[in-house]
């Protein structure tokens, strides 16, 4: 194991990432709509991503992550709306 590379590390931090918050929320430890998951699963897939690009390209797994790379980031962008819409202002009180 000496001879791995720091993108062969970041997958492995990758592949560790995604399958904790994925075992988290089936414990129901997590919820899928909360930040800490998205972003586990984000930083996860971005760390796989790194190992496919800088190490042995697999192109069904390099696309793979790519959409679990994206659903992320919608993930993220789409709870990052929804809790901007649901602030309660001064002028929507009675």
């Amino acid at each position: 194991m000496s001879s791995m590379m720091w993108h062969d590390w970041a997958g492995l931090v990758g592949v560790a990432l995604v399958l904790v918050a994925f075992f988290l929320l089936q414990a129901h430890k997590l919820s899928g709509q909360g930040y800490t998951y998205q972003v586990m699963n984000l930083v996860g897939a971005f760390g796989i991503l790194l190992s496919l690009i800088f190490g042995m390209f697999n192109l069904p797994a390099f696309l793979q992550e790519m959409a679990w790379f994206l659903i992320s980031v919608y993930g993220i962008v789409r709870g990052v709306k929804a809790r901007k819409a649901a602030v309660i202002t001064p002028d929507s009180l009675p």
